[in-house]
């Protein structure tokens, strides 16, 4: 029977159980999502959330009225949490949209609803799936994305109840890790999350397929698809733990040999599309990815910069975060994220010209945190400083905020100034030498990775006056001049 006749006959065709389908997409290296798919957008707003923010925004501008001695008939506490949670929403929709035509998805309709709570079969009300019924059967879409996460009996609802392909938020950025996943190492990590996540929602498919054993004692209900699927998800899942954890061995090997010479690590951490790939090229003319699509650095970069003061540090550009980052990407990324949790100072990059800069910067903090890497020694980097206009007032951060354009490449002396300054590690001190001329060895070591601020020659003496990293000055301690008081 082919597929036409399924359809006439009323029934849906056979589904492939979801291990043969996950071995498929891993086979053409993407999480399932094939290019130029029309897809219908579904975004859902929890009013009752939203009335919880807007009474702490206005308890909140209640107490501020009250210190600063302002009378309360006098204070408005209408207009601006409400302003607040609309740009809210609205940023969190583009930032949606923006995620699926970075999976490659043409965006044929957005559908948004508005409602105090999910539904807990469908997440959205029955209204709202009789429209996007009717709106996948006007537009020829082959998927609908949720900006949400959909529970397991909330998929399998949903899939029951619609002509097409389901996909939630989780499923959407797995899709677009698997696609630009370069390394063995990423592929590794991207294949771990997809499994992880799709091991759960394995119920309620393929039960009535069973497989019969062949001899005495075996006859009977068998194994079923179900269980068979979950077998080999978690045969698979080991399989893939073992392999990552035979390179995060390597990476501690090639991190021990690193950390036999004393190079401080400096990682680049934000949200993904904060100019982190532009400014790591801008700093280290590495040429690597340059990419307005979300999450266009997977695999993680490492290179040498020498800073003003000659010594030298190691870069890491890393993948950029996003607000609801799933837990599964955390934990299966952990080897990726290892260079911030080595790092001796982290680079927050912030796009300056981002009108949701601030809550940007509040969803970075939160994966910082779940890192255990928050109390480490941050600078704030505000990008795209060349976006921001004249009119507008540009978002100030921490007193110790450095404004840059990695694209213009504006205000990088500022930066790997502040870069010097901020490492403890191998912090810079100033040391006075005397060197007999004989020791030409040692004055061209101090000027290759040492500011030489002064130098004079007596006789068959050298006076040197150098600044610099006190690993490289500490091992001419024998030639430093005694100041005779």
């Amino acid at each position: 029977m082919t597929t036409e006749d399924v359809k006439r006959d009323g029934r849906k065709p056979a589904r492939r159980s979801l291990v043969e389908a996950q071995e498929a997409a891993m086979r053409h290296g993407r999480g399932g999502l094939p290019q130029a798919e029309r897809a219908v957008l579904v975004a859902v707003e929890f009013t009752g959330e939203r009335r919880k923010l807007t009474a702490a925004a206005r308890l909140a501008k209640t107490a501020a009225a009250v210190s600063a001695g302002t009378a309360l008939e006098d204070v408005d506490l209408s207009a601006a949490p409400k302003a607040v949670a609309d740009l809210d929403f609205d940023a969190s929709l583009a930032e949606f949209e923006e995620l699926a035509r970075s999976a490659g998805a043409e965006v044929a309709a957005t559908l948004i609803q508005r409602r105090p709570r999910p539904d807990p079969a469908t997440l959205v009300g029955q209204g709202k799936l009789e429209e996007i019924e009717g709106v996948i059967a006007s537009t020829g879409a082959d998927l609908v994305l949720f900006d949400h996460d959909l529970s397991p009996s909330q998929l399998r609802n949903l899939e029951a109840k619609l002509p097409c392909r389901i996909i939630d938020r989780t499923q959407l950025i797995l899709d677009i890790f698997a696609r630009h996943a370069r390394t063995r190492e990423g592929q590794l990590q991207v294949e771990l999350a997809q499994l992880e996540y799709q091991l759960p929602r394995l119920a309620g498919r393929g039960k009535s397929m069973s497989q019969l054993g062949g001899g005495i004692g075996t006859r009977g209900p068998g194994e079923t698809q179900l269980e068979t699927d979950r077998r080999k998800i978690n045969l698979r899942i080991d399989h893939v733990k073992e392999q990552l954890e035979s390179v995060r061995r390597i990476r501690r090997q090639q991190r021990q040999r690193r950390e036999a010479v004393p190079v401080p690590v400096v990682a680049l951490v934000g949200y993904t599309n904060a100019g982190k790939s532009t400014l790591f090229n801008a700093l280290t003319e590495a040429g690597v990815l340059e990419s307005s699509r979300m999450f266009a650095t997977l695999d993680p970069k490492l290179r040498q910069l020498t800073l003003p003061s000659r010594r030298k540090i190691l870069l890491s550009d890393t993948v950029g975060f996003i607000r609801n980052l799933p837990h599964t990407l955390v934990t299966s990324f952990r080897a990726t994220l290892e260079e911030v949790e080595r790092a001796e100072l982290l680079l927050h990059v912030r796009d300056a010209s981002s009108p949701m800069v601030d809550e940007q910067k509040t969803q970075v903090e939160k994966v910082l945190a779940e890192l255990d890497v928050s109390k480490k020694p941050v600078i704030e980097v505000l990008n795209k400083i060349d976006l921001v206009g004249n009119d507008e007032g540009m978002p100030m951060g921490a007193p110790g905020s450095i404004a840059v354009s990695g694209l213009k490449k504006l205000g990088l002396d500022h930066l790997l100034a502040a870069i010097d300054g901020a490492l403890v590690v191998d912090p810079l001190i100033e040391m006075q030498f005397r060197l007999p001329q004989s020791e030409g060895a040692v004055l061209a070591a101090l000027e290759a990775g040492a500011v030489v601020a002064g130098k004079r020659f007596e006789g068959n003496l050298a006076y040197v006056t150098a600044r610099g990293p006190a690993s490289l000055l500490n091992r001419f301690r024998r030639f430093r001049e005694r100041v005779v008081e």
